[in-house]
């Protein structure tokens, strides 16, 4: 990037009263735009932002490719356009935001005049045309989704042995419904329905799987006086972020680092989102289909389970509070499967260094896998899910990752797909795409259109 290319992205971010990341593209500009607009509106229970965060990248994606004509866009109908690039990435995220976020429709305005304006670009540039319709395209394709229903339907799960109970009371003291109940139903982007890579029974609490797993999650992820490592602490706090934040800071990371293309870069960004969007789809349905209690519910209650083997204790405490939905499959997990497959595939190789950029400082990393063996033990050692919970939810997480590379947003030339390296610092050799998918487990098996 060049000494004025920084400068105005400082000038933008000064704007919007945050941090500009280092070397960032227009792709990356408007993803730090999409998460500070968000952190401006009121929370979302859960993963349920990865939604808002999704159709916005899939609108900038679709938006470059009306120019570059290099992937396939996700909504049917974008015609071929001409124009600036970052006009068409601008304008797509501009009235995909105001849609979703139109309370903030002053500022979204604001930011997309000045941008265009860094840029040397007007209004009138044909790229806004380009993001224009590639926007319009995804906010009609979402109509009637799913998405944050009012009324929200009110889950309670039940009060029998294993079953989840709320872990959170409201203002009255009431035990208040699972958080984000919705995302259960909620219309999926690729993957064929929520079910589709539904997750087994989880143990029964006398088998030998839960015992084990229970005792090593209550004296490893109990607040106080647990058998943690300071090393393992530190992993606990690190992944106890919120996911949706440190996956699309850790992109950021990765294109700045490798992509110069904003083609890459947008593709990139939609991939891994709509694996992350598809992947606690299919994991709130889960939750809601086995209803499996929480660590802090089943300890305290340890010595009414029926197994004489967990020890209860009243007192007990995870490390960190317990979210408000059930235990199995652990959300953060199935995220984590679904984006470390997606970077696998779309980088052709696990062995990339990297940083994982989280809220108070970074993990380096050699491997992408890497990063999903130490989610699954984090949010264990956090005190919040019992480890079948993890490794359940990181496998169904990599088989919606590879659905979703293998099915959407592909290459219109094989060949071009590969050139989006800049300097890839990477430990093995870089292999076909063709030898990744054909790495799909059997129920990854072809769409039932496809036959």
């Amino acid at each position: 990037m060049t000494a004025t290319r920084r400068l105005v992205g400082v000038l933008l971010y000064v704007s919007l009263g945050v941090a500009p990341p280092a070397g960032a593209d227009v792709i990356t500009d408007w993803n730090t735009t999409l998460l500070a607009t968000i952190a401006a509106a009121p929370p979302g229970a859960g993963p349920s932002r990865i939604i808002d965060i999704t159709v916005v990248h899939i609108a900038m994606h679709d938006a470059v490719q009306a120019i570059q004509q290099r992937f396939e866009t996700y909504s049917p109908g974008i015609t071929p356009a001409s124009g600036s690039v970052i006009a068409a990435v601008s304008k797509a995220a501009r009235d995909v935001l105001v849609n979703r976020f139109p309370e903030q429709t002053a500022s979204l305005d604001a930011t997309y005049q000045a941008y265009l304006t860094s840029h040397l670009l007007t209004p009138d540039d044909p790229g806004v045309a380009a993001g224009a319709q590639a926007a319009a395209a995804i906010i009609q394709g979402r109509v009637g989704d799913g998405y944050n229903p009012v009324p929200p339907p009110a889950f309670f799960g039940g009060t029998g042995v294993g079953q989840w109970r709320p872990t959170v009371v409201n203002a009255a003291g009431q035990p208040a419904p699972m958080a984000a109940s919705y995302l259960a139903n909620t219309k999926t982007f690729v993957v064929e329905t929520p079910w589709q890579f539904f997750s087994g029974t989880p143990p029964q609490v006398t088998s030998r799987q839960y015992t084990e797993e229970y005792n090593e999650v209550k004296a490893l992820g109990r607040n106080v006086g647990s058998t943690r490592t300071p090393e393992q602490t530190a992993l606990a706090t690190f992944y106890s972020d919120n996911a949706l934040n440190y996956w699309n800071r850790t992109l950021r990371m990765l294109a700045d680092r490798y992509i110069t293309d904003a083609g890459d870069s947008a593709r990139m960004f939609a991939l891994v989102n709509i694996a992350l969007a598809d992947a606690a789809i299919t994991s709130w349905s889960s939750k809601i289909q086995w209803n499996f209690w929480r660590p802090v519910t089943a300890i305290q209650l340890g010595d009414s389970d029926g197994n004489r083997r967990t020890a209860g204790d009243p007192t007990w405490q995870p490390l960190f509070a317990t979210p408000n939905y059930p235990d199995y499959t652990s959300g953060a997990n199935a995220l984590g499967g679904a984006a470390t497959e997606m970077l696998r595939m779309f980088f052709r190789t696990d062995r990339v260094a990297f940083s994982m950029i989280g809220a108070n400082g970074n993990r380096d990393y050699t491997a992408f896998s890497d990063v999903g063996n130490d989610i699954v033990e984090a949010r264990m050692l956090m005190g919040i899910h019992f480890r079948f919970a993890d490794v359940i939810g990181r496998s169904s997480g990599q088989s919606v990752g590879r659905w979703v590379y293998r099915y959407s947003l592909r290459s219109l030339d094989d060949s071009d797909e590969s050139e989006f390296v800049e300097h890839l610092d990477t430990f093995e050799e870089i292999g076909p795409v063709k030898g990744i998918v054909e790495g799909l487990d059997d129920d990854d098996a072809e769409r039932p259109w496809d036959r």
